[in-house]
């Protein structure tokens, strides 16, 4: 056996001769697996369905065989949050456990998050037991593998998932788990979901040596000569046209590309929904994160990884406007009420057609006064907007304002502090009063599901623990992450990071959507929403009794910077802190 011939290897073993390791299981080949594909952290709540997967990383630990460091986490919602942030920060895809069926349901959100965000992680979830009289190793044995038997498991989470499978049997669970990692990271990259029943993770098996390298995710698509030549010529000749992006900045090296496009053409740049800093804010061709003023002018909209450039129902482009819609997965296959009419649609990975347009632009003949003067205009329009959003930086009735506050926050940190933002309403406050420019510096879920930047603050600062880590909420999606989960797993795994919550005492963007469909209906008449929190609950308190993070409630302007230093200093020295920050309430009623 294996372990056997291990055993005999390892002289520290000779200090605890009483350990025996007799099977290698295909638990064991599982768990080898993971390590081997560069898993670095299982994110897991393990249970009933676990314990050979729990022996086989004992038998590691005794065997001093190296393994992914096991996160635990008391709440599976923030254990995918967690690797969902880990996977943003490094493009590195982490692994996720969870307990059956309830563990599974537990995901809730943070699913649909990793999902639409197309972020590459694996969930592996065990599988009720298949005997019931003790027929094999792992067969029921307590009331709840009966009770936790359904008929699709799997269905849970299937219309959320790029594939789905379960172990049959210990003889391939490498090569599985090898596939699902090659599909969750080839494009468009997404989650996938295994599990296996305790009979199977128990079956004995021979040791095999698989190497992962031959598993790598497919290779990235390129535009073809045609369609090189055709966008590079219409951008050339283009009048007024302009680019919107979402989540390019996902790839670092797609961001340099883009502004070489764009100032080679003097082609201005606006980040809608922006998920990741995708071109500098700073940068004189930036046109900040609304594109309504902008979409109805231009005569050719060239999008780039981007969902949703701009709402149907408020604004549409010119008659005459060409519209190139550049993106991995262009035709958005996984919503099933969604068009743009394009020109055309090209599915490419963007730093590839990137590169592949600016090359064919740099033999082109520009119209170089065009391009001054359409550069000099937008410029103009750039710093108007920056002016415009300055005067918003003020303090009106002693009542600190979301600009206010974001104001105060960019003045306490630096361009390399990693911002994650989930403020929601607040959300254009925050991309336009903090400026971030350094690719990897701010992101956001990049979907809709709430309570995803407490985990994603941890993973976070596990990718990167060098940094500081500034997470960003509303009082509503504070309470959605799991707060006291959240910062037990930050303080036992060392962790620190700054929360800020926008507190507005309720839920602002259920009144908003109110408001679009009924402007002057009688719940705006009568300012009754059903939305407010009548009683504010000592939010920063929770995260310190579960945590013993640094809590701070804020209500007068004057105490804000001081507040924001201190937790600043507080996660200096290695302990969370969250800054409770009273702005002016939603409703009252």
């Amino acid at each position: 056996m294996k372990d056997e011939l291990m055993i005999d290897s390892f002289p520290e073993l000779i200090a605890r001769p009483s350990i025996k390791i007799e099977r290698y299981t295909a638990a064991d080949a599982f768990m080898e697996a993971f390590e081997e594909a560069g898993v670095n952290f299982i994110f897991s709540n393990l249970g009933s369905d676990h314990p050979t997967i729990i022996e086989s990383l004992a038998k590691a630990e005794v065997l001093d065989l190296p393994m992914p460091e096991i996160i635990l986490c008391p709440h599976e919602s923030v254990a995918l949050s967690a690797a969902q942030g880990y996977t943003q920060v490094t493009g590195k895809p982490q692994a996720v456990f969870v307990h059956l069926d309830v563990g599974t349901q537990n995901l809730g959100g943070a699913v649909h998050n990793v999902f639409r965000a197309r972020i590459p992680v694996l969930i592996f979830a065990g599988d009720t037991p298949y005997t019931v009289e003790g027929e094999l190793q792992g067969s029921r044995n307590t009331p709840i593998n009966f009770l936790q038997d359904i008929f699709d498991q799997r269905s849970i989470v299937r219309p959320y998932v790029k594939w789905e499978y379960e172990l049959r049997t210990g003889q391939n669970v490498k090569q599985l788990l090898y596939r699902a990692l090659q599909i969750a990271q080839s494009d468009p990259k997404g989650p996938v979901y295994l599990m296996g029943a305790r009979e199977v993770l128990e079956e004995e098996i021979s040791p095999a040596d698989i190497p992962y390298n031959g598993w790598s995710p497919i290779e990235p698509t390129a535009l073809s000569n045609t369609d090189v030549k055709q966008l590079a010529e219409d951008l050339v000749n283009a009048n007024n046209p302009i680019i919107i992006t979402s989540y390019l900045g996902r790839n670092h090296e797609a961001v340099a590309e883009l502004i070489k496009l764009s100032d080679k053409l003097g082609i201005p740049v606006l980040e809608v929904n922006r998920s990741y800093v995708n071109f500098p804010s700073d940068h004189p061709l930036h046109l900040g994160f609304v594109p309504d003023a902008f979409v109805k002018d231009a005569d050719l909209i060239l999008v780039l990884d981007c969902d949703v450039p701009w709402i149907p129902s408020k604004i549409s482009p010119a008659d005459n406007s060409k519209i190139y819609y550049v993106d991995i997965d262009p035709l958005k296959e996984k919503i099933p009420v969604w068009y743009t009419p394009s020109e055309k649609f090209l599915r490419v990975d963007s730093l590839v057609a990137l590169q592949q347009i600016n090359a064919q632009i740099s033999e082109a003949d520009i119209d170089k006064n065009k391009k001054d003067e359409r550069y000099g205009r937008i410029h103009q329009i750039h710093k108007s907007q920056r002016l415009e959003w300055k005067q918003k930086e003020t303090l009106t009735d002693k009542v600190i304002t979301p600009e206010w506050l974001t104001a105060c926050l960019n003045e306490v940190i630096d361009e390399d502090t990693i911002v994650l933002n989930e403020t929601i309403t607040n959300d254009l406050a925050v991309f336009q009063h903090l400026p971030r420019s350094k690719p990897g510096t701010l992101f956001t879920s990049g979907a809709t599901s709430l309570g995803w930047h407490g985990g994603a603050a941890i993973g976070a600062k596990l990718a990167k623990p060098d940094k500081t880590v500034v997470a960003l909420t509303g009082d509503g999606t504070y309470l959605f992450s799991v707060p006291a989960s959240v910062h037990w797993i930050a303080q036992k795994y060392n962790t620190p990071f700054l929360t800020i919550i926008y507190d507005n005492q309720g839920w602002n963007a259920t009144k908003q959507n109110v408001l679009r469909l009924h402007p002057n209906g009688v719940a705006n008449q009568i300012n009754r929403f059903w939305v407010n929190f009548d009683s504010p609950s000592d939010l920063a308190g929770i995260a310190a009794a579960a945590g013993g993070a640094y809590a701070r409630t804020v209500k007068e302007p004057d105490e804000l910077k001081e507040a924001l230093l201190e937790g600043l200093n507080a996660v200096s020295e290695g302990r969370c802190a969250v800054i409770d920050v009273r702005i002016k309430p939603i409703s009252q009623k």
